[in-house]
């Protein structure tokens, strides 16, 4: 898929995510409009999978980690032919798969259960240590989000993941700056986040996590590094594309009113 179809597809999961979290007046529209463009490069230029075959072995896994943004992760999946995209409004109703995190096993082409914030890099280090093992080529993703990375288990995992030379895993970052109670920085600062990935032993990338051109070229050079983990430093705006939500920490955990649907949606070119 080329740029401009890669740009139209992440307005696409956008507007989505808008409606299925309108729609049942919940869920969190911020981090998952922030993470938007990577799931969107991920899901229809990088990665190996194929809806009709979701358990082939030698797919390319992908953990989101940050589960909350969960409609971002729905939309990518449907779009991609995993479950049709009229499912997609059963977001968080009773019986559907569409749960407010994703849980493994109820939704094809969900790798792991996740929404107990800390643990998706573990699971992802373990999907990349068995790869190794069983001489598979597969290439393991995980998008982390920045006040997740407060929680001492990623740390355990990063070490880990370097002292096994995981050159097959490649772990985002979403940095939005924005937790569910502020901004990260007056809650539990970060920075020197890059100094402080680079003394795990990882390889580590800086970009806008919104630049479409940025993300692939980020990739090709995580998919390129051996003998070390890479961590892309996605540099995001909680969420991204609306404008009265844009860095407005109240959209972490609540939904836009159908009013404010219509005007977000009118500015996502619907």
């Amino acid at each position: 898929m080329d740029i401009e179809k890669l740009a139209e597809t992440a307005k696409i999961i956008r507007r989505d995510i808008i409606k299925m979290t309108t729609e049942v007046n919940s869920g969190h529209p911020g981090g998952s409009l922030s993470a938007t463009d990577i799931i969107a490069v991920l899901y229809f230029k990088v990665m190996r999978h194929d809806p009709d075959n979701p358990e082939w072995p030698d797919r390319d896994r992908f953990i989101l980690s940050k589960g909350h943004a969960a409609p971002a992760l729905y939309s990518a999946l449907a779009h991609s032919g995993y479950f049709p995209t009229e499912q997609l409004l059963t977001l968080r109703r009773f019986g559907s798969p569409l749960q407010g995190h994703p849980e493994t096993g109820k939704l094809q082409g969900v790798e792991a259960s996740t929404g107990s914030l800390g643990q998706g890099l573990s699971i992802a280090s373990g999907i990349a240590l068995a790869g190794k093992i069983d001489n598979k080529d597969y290439h393991t993703y995980v998008m982390i989000g920045d006040g997740e990375s407060e929680e001492g288990q990623v740390w355990e995992a990063a070490m880990s993941s370097a002292y096994y030379r995981l050159d097959n895993l490649t772990a985002f970052i979403d940095y939005n700056s924005i937790q569910l109670d502020g901004w990260v920085k007056d809650i539990m600062e970060l920075e020197p986040i890059v100094d402080k990935w680079k003394a795990f032993g990882w390889h580590v990338i800086e970009i806008d996590g919104h630049n479409l051109h940025q993300i692939i070229k980020a990739i090709e050079e995580a998919k390129a590094t051996t003998g070390k983990p890479t961590v892309i430093v996605a540099r995001t705006v909680k969420g991204k594309g609306v404008s009265f939500m844009e860095n407005n920490v109240e959209f972490h955990g609540m939904a836009a009113t159908r009013e404010q649907m219509a005007v977000a949606l009118k500015e996502l070119g619907e």
